[in-house]
Order: C-alpha cells, then sequence, then structure tokens
C-alpha cells in the first residue's frame, strides 16, 4: 500500500469559482462548497475525505460547464426556430 502526499490533493476551488461566475450559478456554488472542504479535511488528516471532496468539486464544476453550453445550445435553437417561424408567417 502506497502513502499519498495530502499536499498534493487539489482542492479545485478556482475551476469552482470560475463555473460560478461564467456558467451555471447552482452547479458552481455546489463546486465551491466541496472545493472550501478539502484544505480543511487535509489539515485534520482525513485524506479519504479531502480526496472525496476535491472529486466532487471538480464534478460540480464540470456540470456546471456542460449545463452552460446545453442551454446556449438550446438559446440557439430557439432563436433560429422562432425566426424560421417568423419567415414562414411573412411570406403568406
Amino acid at each position: 500500500m502506497t502513502m499519498t502526499n495530502p499536499q498534493n490533493i487539489p482542492n479545485n476551488l478556482v475551476w469552482g469559482i470560475l463555473a460560478t461566475l461564467f456558467c451555471c450559478l447552482p452547479f458552481g456554488i455546489v463546486s465551491i462548497v466541496y472545493a472550501a472542504k478539502v484544505d480543511g479535511l487535509v489539515s485534520a488528516g482525513d485524506t479519504v475525505g479531502a480526496r472525496l471532496a476535491s472529486e466532487n468539486a471538480k464534478k460540480w464544476a464540470i456540470y456546471a460547464a456542460a449545463a452552460s453550453a446545453a442551454i446556449i445550445v438550446l438559446y440557439i435553437i430557439f432563436v433560429f426556430a422562432l425566426g424560421g417561424l417568423g419567415a414562414l408567417t411573412s411570406h403568406r
């Protein structure tokens, strides 16, 4: 069994903040909450909990980015659908 260095556990706080500011606010906040737990868990010696919190922070930041991308794609589809509908109704 190998021991991992607890200082190598990233807290992913930057990703959580960026996800909150530029992507999806609710998912980004969840990411920040998990990221804020990492350093405290490392200090307490709970490397398993810190690693889990780090993974959750990263996961929720990815969810925020994916949700933002999905909303943008749906918005573009909606705009083109309305534009097409407008074009169809104006030619009558």
